[in-house]
């Protein structure tokens, strides 16, 4: 069988990509008062320029790092700071292939101290920030990735983005997702999501869907900005003999839904119809479920390892 090693390398590109341009690292003071300091982002050699003519009110900049000024010793400091600064930004057009016109989502992601504690408390929080304004800082964001499967057909549930999405229209996706806005938590968000998207009722869903781990990727756009991610994944298998509801979209994020077996998908997915983050998430799905296994698969280690990786400089 040919190897799901590009799908991966697909999502995955940054280390690829590294030596074709310095980072700056972006720190903040710990919150538990150590003053320690802790490598949040990584801001690319063309931003710099930027911070330096518009944004020393809310940062200090040198050789070894960007920083918020001391003044802004609060998550909510930072955050109202962040925000003044980001939408004179996208009033003037700077950053506009990132943060112009309906690339602006008007929605807040939580930014943590540390990528990988569990946040769902939100006590870890250095502060908010426009989404489509993280990639600008490198800044660690969190979805959440459902793929429901009708257990005894053997087959997904499979929607197409709308073509008037501002991200990868047209593409396939996971069943439901979405990303997780500050204030609420993994599963919230998922049980938002299957309703707004794919009009799938929250009984339903708690009846039988699992939490099933999380994938994690360092991606860098083609334009070269950095999105590192943490997709929180997880399951709905319906068993036999349970009627599925019919899915179809609500809130418009969503063209259409189509039932397809897991040839089909595992077809569509090494055509690179998939969004490349949804299509490394069913990957990490057939691997746990057995479509995948080391006989079947030359780089099963490497791929599998690469679904959980971490950062740094």
């Amino acid at each position: 069988m040919e190897s799901f090693l590009p799908l991966i390398e697909l999502c995955d590109n940054y280390k690829a990509n590294q030596a074709l341009e310095p980072l700056v690292p972006f720190y903040v003071n710990s919150a538990d008062g150590s003053g320690k300091e802790i490598a949040i982002g990584w801001i690319r050699s063309l931003v710099i320029p930027v911070l330096r003519d518009t944004a020393l009110s809310v940062f200090t900049l040198s050789d070894s790092g960007l920083r918020f000024r001391p003044e802004l010793d609060s998550a909510d400091k930072r955050s109202s700071a962040l925000e003044t600064l980001c939408q004179g930004w996208r009033t003037t057009g700077l950053f506009s292939e990132i943060i112009g016109g309906r690339l602006w989502r008007n929605e807040r992601y939580p930014v943590y101290y540390n990528p990988f504690r569990r946040h769902s408390a939100g006590d870890d929080i250095a502060f908010s920030l426009e989404r489509t304004c993280c990639a600008i800082f490198g800044l660690v964001t969190y979805g959440c990735h459902m793929t429901m499967m009708l257990e005894g057909e053997r087959k997904i549930w499979v929607p197409k983005r709308a073509r008037t999405k501002q991200t990868w229209p047209g593409y396939l996706d996971n069943t439901v997702a979405g990303g997780i806005p500050s204030g609420i938590g993994s599963t919230d968000a998922l049980l938002k999501e299957c309703m707004e998207e794919a009009s799938i009722p929250e009984e339903f869903v708690r009846s039988f869907v699992k939490p099933a781990g999380c994938v994690s990727y360092f991606f860098q756009t083609p334009k070269g900005w950095l999105q590192p991610e943490v997709e929180y994944v997880y399951d709905l298998i319906v068993p036999p003999g349970v009627k599925s509801p019919e899915l179809h979209p609500l809130d418009g994020e969503v063209e259409s839904f189509e039932l397809c077996s897991i040839e089909e998908v595992i077809e569509r997915m090494k055509q690179k119809l998939f969004k490349p983050n949804c299509a490394l998430v069913l990957v990490d799905f057939l691997i746990r479920h057995g479509y995948i296994s080391p006989e079947s698969e030359p780089n099963y280690i490497e791929i599998v390892t690469r679904l959980h990786g971490r950062w740094g400089l």
